[in-house]
């Protein structure tokens, strides 16, 4: 049996993680109470009792994973804000390495980063993962350099293994309204409230947008294909079907039946992003692949799922939902 625990679980991914984990028949880990994740020395003595709680959970179940989906960064954040995940995640690896029950039970971490900002600089037309990194900005520097954490602790020890999983640009029902980012559900809010939308870039810049729910379970059936003579694994985790922001919006308008007001201008970040993102991931896995859920049909969950928040709200005119 295999007990989880998912860092990050209120986030996009992590909430997917959590709904893929259960319907596969993992038992999830849930330590008590929220995080201070704004407090690092509270946050330390919470993480401190929650890896002797998970440790002893583990002990019993006779398998364990990790899988890191937190964190608040984004292309536009600074060192600054972005080394207090470092700090937090080389806590905890040093917590679960002082856990004897852990050392002896067989583990594995899945640590979720952006390939979008890992490769940002590449020049490869098909990104894969024998491409070398090329980070652009401070938070895929701090994004590499926590890959390197959790690297250096499989190779230290026995029985534990490590995916780094690099995904595409994720979307989905739930997105957050923190977050400056997530065009889709950026694109459906302002569709709802029939108000214009500001793009940041050329409308012929390519993205590979794949659903939080297929993210996840590629995320989980590559950390339980690796093989045991593996103990590090990098993955690209895409739907491997481009899209230009144009077809985007004109599946928008499709779905929607009303043309979205686009705003075309440019800010700092303009530059920061690639104009043209393909992957193709080359590590082949045991494990089947299921299909993929298409653009369209993603984009009008997403769209369902926005007016559903609004009408709870009550805030949004009904015309604009028909």
């Amino acid at each position: 049996m295999t007990v989880a625990w998912i860092l990050g679980s209120g986030g996009l991914l992590g909430s997917a993680l959590c709904r893929v984990l259960r319907r596969n028949g993992t038992e999830l880990f849930l330590p008590a109470g929220h995080f201070r994740w704004g407090d690092e020395r509270e946050l330390a003595a919470q993480l401190a009792a929650a890896v002797r709680l998970f440790a002893a959970r583990a002990a019993s179940a006779g398998r364990w994973e990790i899988y890191w989906a937190a964190g608040l960064g984004t292309m536009s954040s600074t060192e600054a804000d972005v080394a207090p995940e470092t700090r937090v995640l080389s806590s905890l690896l040093c917590l679960v390495e002082t856990e004897s029950q852990l050392m002896a039970t067989p583990g594995a971490v899945a640590f979720a980063s952006s390939a979008g900002a890992i490769y940002a600089g590449s020049s490869d037309f098909i990104v894969t993962e024998n491409t070398p990194t090329a980070p652009t900005t401070a938070y895929a520097r701090e994004k590499i350099r926590q890959e390197d954490l959790v690297c250096a602790f499989a190779r230290a020890h026995d029985r534990k293994a490590v995916l780094l999983a690099r995904l595409s640009t994720l979307y989905g029902p739930g997105q957050s309204f923190g977050k400056k980012q997530g065009l889709l559900a950026h694109i459906a809010r302002r569709i709802l409230r029939n108000q214009p939308i500001n793009i940041y870039v050329p409308l012929d810049t390519i993205r590979d947008y794949i659903t939080s729910d297929d993210a996840a379970a590629d995320v989980m059936c590559a950390l339980r294909a690796m093989v045991e003579d593996q103990s590090v694994l990098t993955k690209i985790v895409a739907s491997e079907q481009p899209a230009t922001i144009a077809e985007i919006i004109s599946t928008f308008n499709r779905i929607t039946r009303r043309a979205p007001r686009i705003i075309r201008s440019a800010n700092r970040l303009t530059g920061v992003y690639s104009r043209r993102m393909r992957y193709q991931s080359i590590v082949t896995l045991e494990r089947a692949r299921e299909p993929r859920t298409s653009l369209p049909i993603g984009i009008a969950r997403v769209m369902a799922a926005e007016r559903e928040i609004l009408l709870r709200g009550g805030s949004v005119d009904a015309t604009l939902i028909r």
